[in-house]
């Protein structure tokens, strides 16, 4: 299952330290997803949130304000991810 990944950020260290990590992380744990640095102030305000850098999944806001270690990261990737034998509905059944 592919994610969609977006780093909210206006170009500050820590945006890019972000960028950098949850790079590394994909990476590492070999996510198919589709990564995106955002620095454009309007499309950051779309997603209403209070500080920057943010991290969004799958169009959710994960956090913000803040730079996560990249243990804390694999948990925000991972925790959107669904095993490869769960179905996608409501109950716990498997294909």
């Amino acid at each position: 299952m592919k994610i969609n990944v977006k780093v909210l950020g206006t170009g500050c260290s820590s945006c890019h330290k972000l960028y950098k990590d949850i790079t590394e992380v994909i990476s590492e744990l070999k996510i198919d997803a589709n990564l995106e640095k955002i620095e454009n102030i309007e499309q950051i305000m779309a997603y209403s949130i209070m500080g920057l850098p943010a991290l969004v999944v799958n169009e959710k806001v994960k956090f913000y304000g803040k730079s996560p270690n990249k243990e804390e990261l694999k948990k925000y990737l991972t925790s959107d991810i669904e095993p490869d034998n769960q179905c996608s509905c409501c109950c716990d059944c498997t294909k």
